[in-house]
């Protein structure tokens, strides 16, 4: 089976290679993995100890650093390594503040790539985020004597470890990661079902993340103005379904102030030709002070949706509607927003919970979501409008404190 792993991943580095040749996503990855090895030469030597972070895409991320952030306080003279997979969790990360002293690609799972890449420093401790697993990385790890982990770990029964030829991934878990920290007792079940004992559950650790979003400053330009005294939604991460959504509320309700955050910025042009009269935010600063009387706001830059979030009444979060996967409905939760998705979100548990406490709902299409939308921005309904507002902000209020638990079992 390590035969054919080795050659698994010989094809889609291959495949990678030449799918960037059409594709600006796959070629910036393919590009950037080219210069993983010399962006840790030039900042970490063979005897540094590095606690090290791989979250796969941007989400995965938001939902390690509570956990990296601790780890660094309790270890403040390591330096800090966090890799992705995905291009959009890399240019997202990368243009902000952090604490990392690298973030680059994770290389290509070659024995010989990850040997070399691996011996430039000395990871004590490396941790993966819900289930993003390179085999060879961690057997590399392991042989190197480096503690991992799995924080937030997901597993469902469509893995590929619930089937007749999972046993080899099992057993490369089994022997080479010392603890599961797992987000529900489902899961757990599951590890164990096939052997997996290092594990417990912890808790979601997104919700250690959120929680902090509420004690920053919130506070975005200009938005205070534009929404006045009315109801704002915000479409966050929308795609066309969502953004359906936004067009029947904009017909129906003239009094609601819509504000779309696109999932990819591509779409702003799209967005403009469907709501001609859309003011961007981009250009608000320069607009007439007439300009925020406009009903739509479409917002044309990146890293200003969870502080969005703050200023909604309701909000509609995207993905959900197809199998793109279902965006962060936490970061709107945790301010005690309604949250309103599709029903697509079967790798998202804790959306079946907030629909339990009546904090959030899902919708098989986008116009009974949007009827829906209608109903809670109605004056009329302000009663329910509000208890699912409390609903929500109570949903993510009595979540443990993953992080704690999982540093109290690390220091262990």
């Amino acid at each position: 089976m390590a035969f054919l792993y080795n050659i698994f991943i010989s094809l889609i580095t291959f495949g990678m290679k030449v799918f960037a040749l059409f594709n600006d996503k796959t070629k910036k990855g393919v590009e950037g993995r080219s210069q993983s090895l010399a962006q840790v030469k030039s900042v970490f030597s063979k005897t540094d100890k590095v606690i090290w972070m791989h979250a796969a895409s941007l989400g995965e991320y938001e939902q390690g650093l509570p956990v990296l952030e601790k780890l660094k306080e309790n270890f403040p003279q390591h330096k800090v390594l966090v890799t992705f997979f995905s291009p959009s969790g890399y240019e997202n990360v990368v243009k902000k503040k952090h604490i990392a002293d690298v973030i680059c690609y994770l290389p290509f799972d070659k024995k010989s790539t990850v040997k070399e890449f691996t011996s430039q420093f000395n990871a004590e401790l490396f941790f993966t985020v819900k289930y993003d697993y390179w085999y060879n990385l961690l057997a590399e790890l392991k042989n190197q004597g480096t503690k991992i982990y799995v924080i937030s770990a997901l597993f469902y029964e469509r893995q590929s470890f619930f089937t007749s030829y999972g046993k080899w991934f099992v057993r490369q878990l089994k022997n080479n990661v010392d603890w599961f920290f797992h987000q529900n007792q489902f899961s757990l079940a599951l590890a164990k079902s096939v052997g997996l004992l290092q594990s417990s559950v912890t808790g979601d650790t997104r919700f250690d993340r959120v929680k902090q979003l509420r004690k920053r400053d919130n506070h975005v330009d200009f938005i205070s103005d534009f929404k006045g005294e009315n109801k704002a939604v915000v479409f966050g991460s929308s795609w066309q379904a969502e953004e359906k959504i936004a067009e029947v509320v904009t017909l129906k309700n003239k009094a609601v102030k819509i504000i779309i955050a696109p999932h990819d910025l591509k779409r702003v042009e799209h967005l403009k030709n469907i709501f001609p009269g859309a003011l961007l935010y981009s250009e608000i600063q320069n607009s007439q002070s007439s300009a925020l009387n406009s009903q739509i706001l479409i917002i044309d830059s990146i890293g200003l949706l969870s502080k969005l979030y703050s200023y909604a009444d309701v909000a509609v979060v995207g993905g959900g509607f197809h199998d793109a996967g279902l965006h962060n409905i936490l970061e709107a939760a945790t301010f005690g927003v309604p949250v309103i998705f599709g029903n697509h979100y079967k790798k998202n548990p804790e959306a079946d919970d907030l629909i339990s406490l009546n904090g959030g709902k899902a919708f098989p299409d986008e116009y009974t979501a949007s009827e829906f939308v209608l109903f809670l921005t109605n004056d009329d309904n302000k009663e329910e409008l509000s208890a699912m507002s409390q609903n929500a902000g109570r949903f993510v209020d009595d979540k443990p404190d993953s992080t704690r638990m999982i540093l109290q079992k690390i220091l262990s």
